[in-house]
């Protein structure tokens, strides 16, 4: 059944997805605030298949949403305040003021789990463009299975799920692409300047299909993969958190600079072309010209501070302030020309993928395989971001002629690996279990099928009201 309006959509579900640790999550709901959730929001994780570290830089990626998931329940309070809690009880709990509360993130160690909660309530609440009702208090609660600091989008999904609930909540009926824009803006009240990639996959994912995402404007555009393609997802038990480091942003910050220093050289307006997409738009080049405009102009192997405050022409107070980031402010060097040439390559291969998928060759996964092999190669070298237990999967992977690179931030997380059929992806769990895991002394704890599995492309994030319905207040694309 479903209603006649174009924006809300009510479902009677014949089952729901992981039935059991749903009902789990709504009897700890109960249990903890004695009362009954009003709805139940689900938001995916993800990986990203091809297209590493490129959005932010304003290039398509190409990610599918996976199995693993955050479910929130969620029910209005009686008082102003959000009581926010997570079913599993290492994670403790968290009660804030609703009217007045404020994001500050630890110096050290990066966000607590219940900060990415509260930069989707923010988000919402703090949105000039949106109408809502007064801000209310919420009680939630939190149950997630995708591995935190995996690379598999743990905490956007988080962000991504609490902005779609607080939207429910205050009766602000959002279309995808708001709700996918707003939740990537949210991260940045942790420090995270990321490019909307696993927001936008989070809202937009259809069941089956991988998804070409693209920028301004956000569209997406399910991409079928080949029939005998079968994804595996290997963690490889090195955490990597990008909001507790500044490795990620000094990344961000270092390819700002080189599309600004590129501008500035080729006499155009740096300030307003911190990103390669942009620049690339203004010169009205190709991919290949890019990179040619790299090689010819980006020669040194490293930028000091002084170098770029002579070659831009800026004070260092314009230059901390303007173009770099909180964290990224005592930096003193920068890498230009290898991050460029990552995120140039990188696109490129994007472009390729979806061409080869497209057109689906007699030896179409062979050529897949070989594309994921140089995106882990550019990424180890050129932007040096893998960690050597991602190597070390990689390597074993080329044994077996699949295709494998990291996925997510780097820096430790997981890998995707495209296997050629069920046998290969078996043979290739099986390899990881005996040559990987058994010599891993952090995996002896651990279900080696939550580490190492295969997966398929899954449905972007879902509201269930209490009495297992599927109300979807998501418009359709704009």
């Amino acid at each position: 059944m479903s209603s006649d309006r174009g924006d809300l959509c009510v479902q009677v579900l014949e089952a729901l997805p992981d039935c059991g640790r749903l009902s789990r999550l709504l009897e700890c709901f109960s249990n903890e605030f004695a009362r009954a959730a009003s709805f139940v929001v689900r938001c995916s994780g993800r990986v990203n298949i091809i297209g590493e570290h490129v959005d932010y830089c304003g290039y398509p990626v190409f990610p599918m949403a996976i199995e693993q998931t955050i479910l929130l329940a969620v029910a209005p309070s009686d008082d102003n305040l959000l009581h926010i809690k997570n079913a599993d009880s290492n994670f403790k709990p968290y009660k804030c003021n609703v009217l007045t509360f404020s994001i500050d993130v630890p110096s050290a160690g990066g966000p607590n789990w219940y900060q990415y909660v509260l930069c989707g309530v923010k988000g919402i609440l703090e949105n000039s463009t949106i109408q809502h009702d007064a801000a209310r208090g919420m009680m939630i609660m939190l149950s997630g299975n995708i591995p935190p600091a995996s690379g598999l989008s743990s905490s956007s999904a988080i962000v991504s799920a609490t902005v779609l609930g607080t939207a429910y909540m205050h009766n602000a009926t959002l279309n995808k692409q708001t709700l996918a824009t707003i939740s990537a803006e949210c991260e940045k009240f942790i420090g995270t300047q990321g490019g909307g990639m696993d927001q936008a996959i989070a809202y937009l994912a259809q069941e089956g299909c991988a998804q070409l995402i693209e920028w301004h404007p956000l569209r997406a555009t399910p991409i079928q993969l080949p029939a005998n393609a079968v994804f595996v997802i290997a963690n490889s038990l090195s955490e990597a958190n990008k909001a507790a480091t500044s490795d990620f942003n000094q990344r961000v910050v270092e390819c700002r600079l080189a599309s600004s220093l590129l501008a500035k050289q080729m006499n155009l307006n740096w300030r307003d072309l911190h990103r390669f997409a942009d620049l690339q738009k203004a010169l009205g080049y190709s991919l290949e010209q890019m990179e040619a405009l790299v090689h010819a102009n980006l020669g040194l192997t490293v930028y000091t501070r002084s170098d770029l405050l002579k070659l831009l022409e800026v004070t260092e107070e314009d230059f901390s302030a303007y173009l770099l980031t909180p964290n990224t402010r005592h930096s003193q060097t920068f890498k230009l020309r290898q991050r460029a040439l990552h995120v140039l390559q990188e696109s490129l291969r994007v472009q390729q993928f979806i061409e080869t998928a497209r057109s689906n060759p007699v030896d179409c996964i062979p050529r897949l395989k070989s594309l994921m092999k140089q995106s882990h190669e550019s990424l180890r070298t050129l932007y040096e971001c893998s960690h050597d237990n991602l190597d070390r999967i990689v390597e074993l992977s080329d044994q077996l002629g699949v295709g494998t690179r990291l996925t997510g931030a780097g820096w430790g997380g997981c890998v995707v690996a495209l296997c050629d059929g069920v046998e290969e992806s078996q043979r290739f769990v099986e390899t990881l279990k005996s040559e990987f895991y058994a010599n891993l002394p952090k995996a002896q704890t651990c279900d080696l099928g939550i580490l190492c599995f295969a997966t398929s492309p899954q449905r972007g994030a879902e509201i269930y009201s209490i009495e297992l319905k599927q109300r979807n207040i998501l418009s359709p694309s704009a």
